[in-house]
């Protein structure tokens, strides 16, 4: 019974793996916000910050990094339904691009809070 649970965490690591690389190869803009993360990163990491705030800091960077893996989700599920244009496929996808927006949006309002303190 372990055993079995060890197996289904090690297909989940690596279906999870499979699915990061597929956004990683096929949007460029995971690739923006790796970049930018590591360069928020290295700030937060430098700056006197608690650790509350930089975890909170590190925290909103990855979220950012899932919701837009959870787009690309929404854009392969659309496409594959149909490559028709549509206007519920339009909104779905502009939908998931909001989600990151606001996502990065939110972290955004995070920092702005930080350095404030610091100021």
């Amino acid at each position: 019974m372990m055993l079995q649970q060890i197996i289904r965490v090690k297909q989940r690591a690596v279906w999870s793996w499979d699915g990061f690389l597929h956004v990683w190869k096929t949007e460029g803009s995971l690739t923006q916000w790796i970049v930018m993360n590591v360069a928020f990163g290295v700030l937060a990491l430098v700056l006197p910050l608690t650790a509350g705030e930089r975890g909170m800091l590190l925290m909103g960077g990855i979220m950012v990094l899932a919701a837009e893996c959870m787009n690309t989700a929404i854009e392969r599920v659309v496409d594959d339904i149909s490559t028709d244009k549509r206007d519920a496929a339009k909104q779905a996808k502009d939908c998931g691009s909001a989600a990151v927006a606001v996502t990065a949006i939110g972290v955004g309002v995070a920092w702005v809070c930080v350095i404030a303190r610091l100021l």
